[in-house]
């Protein structure tokens, strides 16, 4: 069997280069200055390295040079380029984790040798087809490289394009907004004896369960024209627009995910006001509301608050009513109200026929 490649191999065949400057020499030729550059690569998320070791490759001097010309130009300050690092290097280290285990599946198949490199495809790539004995796993990921990085750019605009119109949007929407502070509506849904779950299944059909949620509230999400801020495991965090988009969100959840597959009911909690948008993810009181809804929810329910039952005054499809009220710890009393779809009756096309009483 090939010896494993070792990770100066692998940085090498998927960095387009060896690594081969030092710390000090990284920061000579990118021209940024030492302490400056230090931030931006523990931002990323890059471990230290010693001053003498050779731990940058060419790529890593242009990546310093580019931010030091950003910097130099004056278009970001410090801060901002500290900030833009970290949330880069938080986004790709979870994108590329996520990524790996799919092509983990792909060079080396299921469990069942399923995929197409199953048990005799892993075989062939560790031969010729294994990119001079960087393994199956390094050799496809190098060989799906291109095709990849041309699409993440892609999106990535794409995502850019839809985030910048949000903002304006919402920015034009009250007088009392601001580039990071502005009204939204807010969801979790939350897989309901998740905990009991995670007790009778193994890892794998856990992980199989988890995937399916997350991957059939995604769609859900995406086409009521809300976004997934984040998922936390049997946790799904939203946003959408307008109360109307995540109201018809929230009840799909609930009555959706379960039908799709094989999980537990869901509950949902959403809350309509304003938000703290940072690094993107979503902060304030109203977030706060729809966690603590969701937790009074009861499964397959739907609960919001006031200011979304305001919002949805007048829907006609849509009943809102009432439900006790309940105490928060750090929020004070909430007034929860049960969220429905009004669903009219079909009447019989003609009238059934009289049952003659009993002796007549």
């Amino acid at each position: 069997m090939p010896a494993r490649p070792d990770p100066e191999q692998i940085e090498a065949a998927l960095l387009g280069g060896e690594a081969r400057h030092t710390r000090a020499e990284a920061v000579r030729l990118s021209g940024a200055p030492p302490e400056f550059a230090g931030r931006v690569w523990r931002a990323l998320g890059f471990p230290s390295r010693g001053e003498d070791a050779a731990a940058f490759t060419d790529s890593d001097v242009e990546a310093l040079r580019t931010a030091a010309a950003l910097l130099a130009d004056g278009k970001v300050d410090e801060e901002a380029a500290i900030r833009l690092a970290r949330s880069m290097g938080q986004t790709m280290a979870r994108l590329a984790e996520w990524q790996t285990s799919i092509v983990s599946n792909l060079a080396f198949g299921g469990e069942e040798g399923g995929g197409p490199q199953g048990a005799e495809g892993a075989e062939g790539a560790e031969g010729a087809g294994d990119d001079g004995g960087l393994g199956p796993l390094v050799g496809l990921t190098r060989e799906l490289l291109p095709d990849v990085e041309k699409l993440l750019v892609h999106i990535w605009r794409r995502q850019l394009a839809a985030s910048s119109a949000r903002r304006l949007a919402f920015m034009e929407s009250s007088e009392d907004a601001a580039p990071t502070y502005f009204p939204l509506a807010v969801g979790f849904a939350d897989l309901v004896s998740f905990t009991n779950l995670s007790r009778e299944l193994d890892e794998v059909e856990l992980a199989e369960v988890v995937e399916g949620f997350e991957s059939t509230a995604t769609d859900i999400v995406s086409s009521g024209g809300g976004r997934v801020v984040k998922t936390l495991g049997d946790e799904v965090f939203f946003v959408a627009n307008t109360p109307r988009q995540a109201a018809e969100i929230a009840l799909r959840l609930s009555d959706g995910v379960a039908t799709d597959i094989e999980v537990p009911d869901v509950r949902v909690g959403v809350a309509f006001g304003p938000i703290l948008a940072l690094l993107g993810d979503v902060f304030g009181t109203t977030v706060n509301r729809a966690s603590r809804l969701t937790s009074f929810a009861r499964p397959g329910t739907v609960l919001i608050d006031d200011a979304m039952a305001e919002q949805l005054e007048g829907e006609s499809a849509l009943r809102v009513a009432a439900v006790r009220p309940r105490h928060a710890h750090g929020l004070g009393r909430l007034q929860p109200y049960a969220l429905r779809r009004v669903f009219t009756p079909t009447l019989p096309t003609s009238a059934p026929e009289a049952t003659p009483a009993p002796g007549a």
